[in-house]
């Protein structure tokens, strides 16, 4: 909150002037009247027009996460407001579940709402349907200052020469384990050199001291979503999807059997939980997973994860995932983006906003990496020598720089359709959890559900 009183302070001396962010008299993007300083050396939320000048400006903006992002990101608007009092927010914030196929509705009637936060998963099926904005034109005028953003990380938000997405941050996926329950149960805390074997014997051990389940998948379970499936596809030398997102981009159809397989043979075990146990925890939010009430050992999740539940268990420790040091699966993957809907009708304001997100350093003061390592690398700099990171966020972000040494490239964006082979996945997983189907052949009915879904979605006509 620093120089917040030498702003206001300001503000009452000036007495005519307030600080907006409209730029412009019609509220609408690209106008150029009343044109503002460059705001990529504006980093505080502030314009320079007077209060007379500035149309007020309302922006419906959306989200997914836990209380704790939604409680901040609240405070994050309520700030802005402050410092640009003709911008209002009308936020709808919510958790995962369902939040894609409530956008998915909005975008079909042309009601989305003007920022919406966007996951690597989807921003392909949203750009391809034209339901998101491109914010290039306000990259290249600097109301989105990039310059300390990585091009790698930063073109992740471009989908068919569109810049769709502006990266907030940067995630990796990591083990998040409870040093508590390992110890209590006589098991090995995990290192950088461990194996799916080490990872398999760790958990059981505590499944057998608590009687619980200990390996977990975040909320969602080892087939709620490709993103642990794809590591394990990359480790073993493929990957998930072909160039043009047609299809598998890997021939072997072992490499699923044998991924179905381990969670079979630990939901067996009691070691990981059956599909029915895993729709209670999907019920819970994270703050209440087995891992967080120190009931389990692990979570495959991506590492702000221990930043995003300190608040309940300040304990938790972030490893490198089983086999990581073998081969080049991981990958730095943006955290999530914030997108504008083409339907918008205050762009510029939008890409204000997501500019001071991104980079003002009060505003991720606020925001404390919960998003992810942030992605500008003068807001990281100014947060590790700030002193108040905690113990969890600066382990998170060395983890970041650890890992990052075992990545490989980063993947193109999912192809569009991603919601329906996550379904067919999900679908085939748990069809060999409850014993409907062997896991040689889930593994052919996933190839062949994923083929036609994709082919549909993606093949050139």
């Amino acid at each position: 909150m620093k120089n917040r009183m030498k702003r206001i302070a300001a503000l009452l001396l000036a007495g005519t002037m307030v600080f907006s962010m409209a730029a412009c008299s019609s509220g609408k993007s690209g106008s150029k009247d009343n044109e503002t300083s460059n705001p990529s050396d504006n980093t505080t939320g502030e314009a320079t027009v007077t209060e007379a000048q500035a149309e007020p400006i309302t922006i419906k903006i959306a989200w997914w996460g836990s209380d704790k992002r939604h409680e901040y990101t609240q405070q994050l608007l309520d700030l802005y407001t402050e410092l640009n009092p003709n911008v209002k927010f009308e936020a709808s914030p919510s958790g995962w579940d369902g939040y894609f196929e409530r956008l998915s509705t909005q975008a079909a009637s042309g009601s989305m709402p003007d920022i919406v936060q966007m996951d690597y998963l989807y921003i392909s099926t949203y750009a391809k349907n034209n339901s998101l904005a491109d914010m290039q034109e306000f990259v290249d005028s600097g109301v989105i200052d990039v310059s300390n953003i990585d091009e790698n990380i930063l073109n992740t938000g471009s989908i068919n020469s569109k810049r769709v997405g502006i990266p907030l941050s940067t995630s990796i996926l990591a083990v998040t384990y409870n040093p508590t329950v390992i110890e209590a149960a006589g098991a090995e805390i995990p290192s950088d050199s461990w194996t799916w074997d080490d990872y398999i014997a760790l958990n059981t051990k505590v499944a057998q001291a608590t009687g619980e389940p200990s390996a977990l998948v975040s909320i969602i379970g080892p087939f709620g979503d490709t993103n642990p499936f794809s590591y394990w596809v990359r480790q073993h030398g493929g990957v998930l999807f072909n160039a043009d997102g047609t299809g598998l981009g890997y021939e072997d159809d072992a490499i699923t059997a044998d991924y179905f397989q381990m969670w079979q043979d630990m939901s067996d075990a009691n070691v990981a939980p059956d599909p029915d146990e895993q729709s209670q925890l999907a019920a819970v939010g994270k703050e209440a997973l087995p891992i967080v009430t120190d009931k389990a050992a692990t979570t495959v999740e991506w590492n702000n994860f221990t930043s995003v539940v300190s608040g309940v268990n300040d304990k938790l420790k972030l490893a490198l995932m089983p086999s990581s040091s073998e081969g080049k699966g991981l990958w730095l993957k943006p955290g999530m983006f914030f997108s504008v809907s083409e339907s918008s009708k205050v762009k510029e304001e939008c890409a204000k906003f997501i500019n001071w997100i991104i980079n003002s350093e009060e505003a991720n003061d606020i925001i404390a990496g919960e998003r992810g390592t942030p992605v500008s690398s003068a807001v990281r700099d100014y947060m590790m020598n700030s002193g108040k990171m905690t113990e969890q966020q600066v382990e998170m972000f060395g983890y970041v720089d650890k890992a990052a040494a075992l990545a490989g490239e980063t993947p193109a964006p999912d192809p569009s359709g991603i919601a329906e082979v996550n379904e067919a996945f999900a679908k085939a997983g748990n069809s060999v959890l409850y014993g409907q189907a062997t896991a040689a052949e889930a593994a052919a009915t996933f190839r062949e559900q994923v083929t036609e879904i994709l082919e549909r979605n993606n093949a050139a006509k």
